[in-house]
């Protein structure tokens, strides 16, 4: 899983038809170099300045119950806190 943070929305009238209904979200993943802007399927109602946990590949694809759906990032959870030793960050 990865942590990142919701910047925003995304709305897209014209999309795939298997991604009517979902909500698309912008997150900023942490992780200094590795970290990249991506677009991700809200599953439980996450909303801007919240910190969530994002799975992505087939896993995110399997967690909505579809396969064959066009999504790589999915929004699985809403962290309340998080606890870090900033000695082993550097």
């Amino acid at each position: 899983m990865i942590i990142g943070k919701v910047l925003g929305n995304v709305w897209a009238t014209k999309k795939d038809p298997k991604l009517d209904g979902r909500k698309l979200l912008v997150v900023k993943t942490f992780g200094g170099i590795g970290a990249e802007t991506i677009v991700a399927v809200d599953t439980i109602g996450a909303g801007a300045g919240d910190d969530v946990l994002v799975t992505k590949g087939s896993v995110a694809r399997n967690s909505l119950g579809d396969h064959d759906s066009p999504v790589d990032a999915v929004v699985v959870g809403i962290i309340d806190s998080l606890e870090v030793d900033e000695k082993l960050l550097k």
